[in-house]
């Protein structure tokens, strides 16, 4: 119902995915309908914006992180065959934020004000994992769902877990780290469904990409390794689910 398909979506969190601090807003977004950003098919362009001071007042974007957005998902114009399907996204867009900063802030602004009614409503702190959507027709920007986080939030925040490697080996893939975890274990590279039953315990988890399908094989992996996503992904959300580390977005 939003057109988002000609305009821009994503994911909001009302605490940082990563450490469990409460004092930020964390926005993802990308071009196109939402459903590349939550299945991690695409890599977001992330913001982040401090609580206590836009409450006071001072409008900044703290910290913004430009993402690939190399794809974005629209409507399929052909009647009766794929109702959706993903097309290019052409070159100068990929090279700047789908939103603006005073978006940004409109986002923020609506993600306290969700995280303080359910707050309110629950008797206790409620931080929100809220999707939105801007309209490509009237401009405005839309919230269409918002439900209470349940990972990040429920980390005692008097104990922090600190890991280092004792050495270090030559570098084969970068991307977004999901947890501060370290785990090794042999690579087992997935380039079809067909070939998740060949997983064994213990071993890494490379693939494009997640989906929901594949939570039992994640469930005996050691670590997960995508090519495509941000840390709002699917494959990103169950790695913190499950405890294990996961590096993102690969490309």
């Amino acid at each position: 119902m939003v057109r988002s398909d000609r305009a821009a979506s994503g994911v909001i969190f009302s605490l940082d995915t990563e450490t469990g601090f409460r004092e930020v807003v964390f926005i993802t977004g990308a071009y196109g309908l939402d459903e590349n950003v939550v299945q991690g098919t695409v890599d977001p362009d992330e913001f982040y914006v401090f609580k206590p001071t836009l409450r006071l007042g001072h409008r900044v974007v703290l910290r913004r992180k430009l993402g690939g957005k190399e794809i974005r998902m629209v409507y399929a114009k052909v009647a009766g065959r794929e109702t959706t399907r993903n097309v290019p996204t052409p070159r100068d867009d990929q090279q700047r934020y789908c939103i603006s900063d005073d978006e940004v802030l409109v986002l923020a602004d609506a993600a306290i004000k969700i995280e303080d009614h359910y707050s309110r409503k629950a008797g206790r702190p409620t931080p929100m994992d809220v999707e939105w959507a801007k309209d490509g027709l009237d401009g405005q920007l839309y919230i269409v769902q918002a439900r209470p986080e349940t990972v990040a939030s429920q980390k005692p925040l008097s104990l922090v877990h600190e890991y280092r490697l004792a050495a270090k080996g030559t570098v084969r893939a970068s991307g977004r780290a999901v947890g501060g975890t370290i785990a090794s274990g042999r690579a087992r590279v997935i380039t079809d469904v067909a070939q998740l039953n060949e997983f064994k315990p213990g071993e890494v988890l490379v693939a494009d990409t997640t989906t929901p399908d594949w939570g039992t094989v994640m469930k005996i992996a050691a670590a997960v390794v995508t090519n495509c996503g941000g840390r709002t992904c699917h494959a990103a959300i169950v790695a913190r689910e499950l405890g294990i580390p996961a590096v993102v977005g690969c490309d």
